[in-house]
């Protein structure tokens, strides 16, 4: 099976509202439709982590349940 890399270039990152602009986020990509990029804000060169996207919207609903 072929996978094809995502294209970075077309990326669009975002903090959460919540960081108020500290230096240790993370920060996602939502415009590809099956799969979440979740990158660090101090190293956005690397890599990024790629998620399913149902994967994160469980961790989310998750997170949000327990506050």
């Amino acid at each position: 099976m072929h996978i094809t890399k995502p294209d970075w270039s077309i990326a669009s990152w975002r903090k959460s509202a919540h960081s108020q602009n500290a230096s240790s986020c993370i920060e996602i990509a939502e415009q590809y439709p099956t799969i979440l990029p979740v990158r660090d804000s101090k190293t956005p060169s690397r890599t990024p982590v790629i998620v399913p996207r149902a994967s994160w919207t469980n961790f989310v609903g998750t997170v949000t349940a327990l506050h």
